[in-house]
């Protein structure tokens, strides 16, 4: 389910990505040779393995979906494209070529990829804002306050503090705290403790370790009473009579209020037996319980009860404006996230690709954050294609603004060549990206 949610996601963006560069080129009556979802080639060896799983010609246009999986591109006369076809450099521009058109028309057209992801973002969070509404969770919901990571504990949290603003910044949701830390390099967290506002200081190192974690472990997270949800059935829970609604009161005599208590004093007896003190309805309950050699007895914990989310719905004009708004924000975390990753230690070990992605959407289909994701996918499209780096669109870019700033245009043999250098740096970052699976 993951994987065809990624694949249904990735296709969508990446078609009507190419589109855009397909619409502008066809309105500027440049000949388009191809347009193709995947490669029909060897990416990015333009010579190997060339064949479409299928392709219909429509005009001067062939549409085919290529064999392999990674992608796809528009082929439009005239361009210095993926398939590096040296015979441009060599011979004068015909007129339905790109590279004959004005500057202005040039530079249209590899915006318009561009263009449509950023659009696309907007219109999907848009849209979704609008069927869905937006859920958050206050941190003046929060009841008991936070629990807390061993990280987290080590930086100089404590278990029941409520969070109240990141470098004196407030901030009014738990998911944002994590988040604002890391994109902000913060440093220095307030939380409440004892209805005492306390400074936490942060350093750059427990950034790089806080991005580390966040694949193993939660840091920050709702506190809530050791009360069971449900057991595992053939679980010790089970077999000590534990049941749906129970207050885990003590462990051994020691207080265990909260999940977090109960949680520390039973991995503390791992393998052991231990006296269980709970409340079930108004009774006061003793029973005994086996501990696993992992440190658990087997039962889920109330959650839902605890975690008081509001929901805020919008109408048709302040979900666009909302929408614009996640849209800007994603953008710019993009572009914090390039400063973390050159700024903060060990942080581009943390760098993702595919699997990622792979790894952020549910095991369920769940078509409300599915679109979101895809919203943001669109974004980051967007904002990558932007970077001036060759053979990515800001690439051309930045030599059609030269030629427009200087009223000399960049000879095809200076983009022939920039484009190797810059397939060279993509696909090393593409490999090293890809590889966030081993890492």
């Amino acid at each position: 389910m993951k994987l065809l949610q990624l694949f249904l996601s990735l296709t969508i963006l990446v078609t009507l990505h190419e589109f855009g560069h397909f619409f502008f080129a066809k309105r500027f009556k440049c000949r388009v040779d191809k347009f193709y979802l995947f490669f029909d080639f060897l990416f990015p060896f333009a010579g190997v393995l060339n064949f479409p799983l299928f392709k219909k010609k429509i005009g001067d246009t062939e549409y085919g979906i290529g064999w392999f999986p990674f992608g796809g591109y528009v082929s439009i006369a005239g361009m210095v494209d993926e398939q590096m076809d040296k015979s441009l450099t060599e011979r004068p521009p015909e007129p339905w070529e790109m590279r004959a058109k004005p500057a202005w028309q040039r530079l249209l057209i590899m915006m318009g990829g561009i263009l449509v992801n950023l659009f696309l973002g907007i219109f999907i969070y848009w849209m979704v804002l609008f069927f869905w509404g937006k859920e958050t969770l206050p941190v003046k919901n929060l009841t008991y306050g936070i629990t807390c990571d061993s990280l987290a504990l080590k930086m100089g949290f404590k278990n029941g503090d409520k969070v109240v603003s990141v470098d004196n910044k407030p901030v009014t949701s738990l998911n944002r705290v994590t988040l604002e830390m890391i994109m902000n390099i913060s440093k220095t967290v307030q939380v409440e403790r004892n209805g005492t506002v306390v400074n936490i200081p942060v350093t750059s190192d427990q950034i790089g370790l806080l991005l580390k974690n966040l694949k193993h472990s939660f840091f920050l997270d709702v506190r809530t009473p050791a009360e069971v949800d449900s057991v595992i059935k053939g679980s010790p829970a089970e077999k000590a009579g534990l049941k749906h609604g129970d207050r885990l009161l003590a462990i051994n005599s020691t207080p265990t209020l909260f999940f977090d208590e109960f949680r520390g004093e039973v991995r503390k007896d791992a393998g052991k037996d231990i006296d269980i003190t709970l409340l079930r309805n108004k009774d006061t309950v003793h029973t005994k319980a086996s501990v696993s050699s992992e440190g658990s007895i087997g039962f889920y914990p109330e959650r839902a009860k605890f975690i008081k989310t509001e929901k805020v719905s919008f109408g048709i004009g302040e979900s666009f404006t909302q929408g614009v708004k996640d849209a800007y924000e994603t953008l710019i975390m993009q572009a914090k996230q390039l400063v973390v990753v050159f700024t903060v230690k060990d942080a581009h070990k943390q760098v993702g690709g595919f699997y990622t992605m792979y790894k952020t959407l549910p095991d369920e289909w769940d078509w409300e954050y599915f679109w979101k994701r895809t919203a943001m996918f669109s974004l980051v499209l967007a904002f990558m294609n932007f970077l001036p780096v060759p053979m990515l669109d800001g690439g051309y870019i930045v030599f059609i603004l030269i030629e427009m700033i200087s009223r000399r245009k960049v000879p095809d043999k200076v983009l022939y060549y920039a484009n190797y250098v810059g397939l060279v740096i993509i696909l090393g970052l593409m490999i090293y990206a890809n590889t966030d699976f081993l890492r």
